[in-house]
């Protein structure tokens, strides 16, 4: 289950909640108030991959890096 990022619309909360795939925002209420005028925001995220390093050789085309051409 994905979580999900809201703002209230009345108390101005942002507040993140564990949710199913596609949550129905009218059934979404804010921690603080328990108004349901509240609105998705979109999040940051992180992403890594699993048996990479930092010094890795390997590059995507067209990102190679320093020097000129």
């Amino acid at each position: 289950m994905p979580i999900y990022e809201y703002i209230c619309l009345k108390c101005s909360n942002k507040f993140a909640l564990l949710q199913s795939l596609y949550p129905v925002e009218s059934n979404t209420e804010c921690s603080k108030c328990s108004s349901k005028e509240v609105k998705k925001v979109i999040s940051s995220f992180s992403c890594t991959s699993s048996g990479s390093s930092s010094s890795s050789s390997m590059s995507a085309p067209g990102f190679g890096g320093g020097g000129g051409g």
